[in-house]
């Protein structure tokens, strides 16, 4: 692999304006998100043209980059809108669009050509001639195949133009399918994975019927496992970023438009550490608190993904998450030694938070001295959003976020 090393970019999924807060907040150079139309993901609320607008100004004065994703595969009745579309990124600031679709990277280059272009994973790009082609197509950028392992990424890194920016993903769901081209929703529930409506039926629970027994269920075994033969492990790489800016990746993206916005938070949070970290002491593995940091957010058991081979990629036991923690509340204020804390879920007098700032290490934090708005002593925070009042000599920034690790 090639030992030319750049400063890369960390890409993070915003499906709202709180999650777009939050990733720029903790660190990203750059953010992928939707219109209401022609986006990979139809579960987050995504932008109004409004929303838009002030997303990209937002971003763009604190020097973040805002990528749209035009990744869907539209039918012909669907076309007649993207010009539109197009035009609105282009006036709207946005700074790439990322495309799947060879017609839409067409229209693009002629209804937005101020605007670059990059080519989804969708495209399904594993080799250096597509890559290359796709280049002198006028794609500014690829995202990866996530099918690849590091030594393919370092040939197709070798064997194309400098000219070319390669993204790769870093952390989040994998689709069972080639690159999220699956139809598996669509014969199953009518919703087109490929027009951002996918219903996930990789993560159900599947059974076997035989024809001359109906209703007469045999679950399917792997070995000593469960049913759930299609539910793909999720990918981490906090450990591994070296190998990986090694092969020459330009971007490093976080998977996860629909997540919430402590995801983002925690995601962007630590891989902006794990690369900076990477910078200033190349020769140390990463700080073990940031690879713990990721055990504090919700996700299926984590893999490498195909970066270092095959690997066994699907989690058979169940079809849901592993959830360590629980955010329970947000820091609104803190003034003379006194935080103003919006709950989230219920804690208690007692409790010991762990606490995570932008820009800062986590810390524990004794919830001892709690109140409610009207300064009444309290022993608990029991419903969603009340304001809490706590006494701390420790200050916290507005926008802290209070975790608590769940009871076994």
């Amino acid at each position: 692999m090639t030992d030319t090393i750049q400063r890369a970019e960390l890409l993070s999924p915003v499906g709202d304006m709180e999650r777009l807060g939050a990733a720029i907040s903790f660190g990203a150079d750059a953010v992928y998100l939707a219109g209401q139309e022609f986006g990979m993901r139809t579960a987050p609320s995504n932008f109004t043209n409004e929303e838009l607008v002030k997303a990209v100004q937002y971003a763009h004065s604190r020097n973040v980059r805002v990528h749209l994703t035009c990744n869907t595969v539209p039918h012909n009745d669907e076309l007649a809108r993207l010009p539109e579309f197009l035009q609105f990124a282009q006036d709207a600031g946005v700074d790439a669009l990322i495309i799947a679709d060879f017609g839409v990277m067409a229209m693009a280059k002629k209804y937005a050509p101020k605007v670059d272009i990059h080519m989804s994973t969708q495209a399904g790009v594993a080799n250096y001639v597509s890559a290359g082609e796709l280049y002198g197509m006028g794609a500014s950028r690829v995202v990866l195949a996530r099918e690849l392992d590091l030594e393919e990424i370092a040939e197709i890194r070798a064997k194309t133009p400098k000219g070319l920016e390669l993204e790769a993903f870093v952390h989040g769901a994998m689709c069972v399918s080639f690159s999220g081209r699956c139809l598996l929703s669509s014969y199953l529930t009518g919703r087109d994975a490929n027009r951002g409506d996918c219903a996930q039926p990789c993560r159900w629970e599947y059974a076997l019927m035989e024809s001359k027994r109906p209703g007469q269920y045999m679950p399917v075994f792997e070995d000593k496992h469960d049913t759930y033969i299609l539910n793909s492990k999720d990918m981490c790489m906090i450990g591994h970023i070296p190998e990986l800016l090694k092969t020459g990746v330009t971007s490093l993206k976080i998977e996860g438009r629909a997540k919430s916005a402590y995801y983002v938070a925690v995601t962007t949070n630590a891989y902006r550490n794990a690369i900076d970290e990477y910078y200033e002491h190349p020769e140390r593995k990463v700080s073990p608190w940031i690879v713990e940091e990721l055990n504090k957010i919700s996700h299926r058991e984590y893999s490498t993904g195909f970066y270092f081979g095959t690997e066994p990629g699907q989690v058979y036991g169940n079809g849901g998450y592993v959830r360590e923690y629980d955010v329970i509340a947000v820091c609104e204020n803190y003034e003379n030694g006194v935080a103003t804390l919006s709950q989230r879920n219920r804690f208690f007098r007692g409790d010991t938070a762990d606490v995570l700032e932008a820009g800062n290490r986590p810390f524990l934090l004794p919830l001892d001295d709690l109140y409610d708005r009207d300064w009444n002593p309290i022993d608990a925070a029991p419903h969603a959003m009340m304001t809490v009042l706590l006494r701390t000599k420790q200050p916290l920034a507005k926008g802290a976020i209070l975790r608590k690790r769940r009871a076994d």
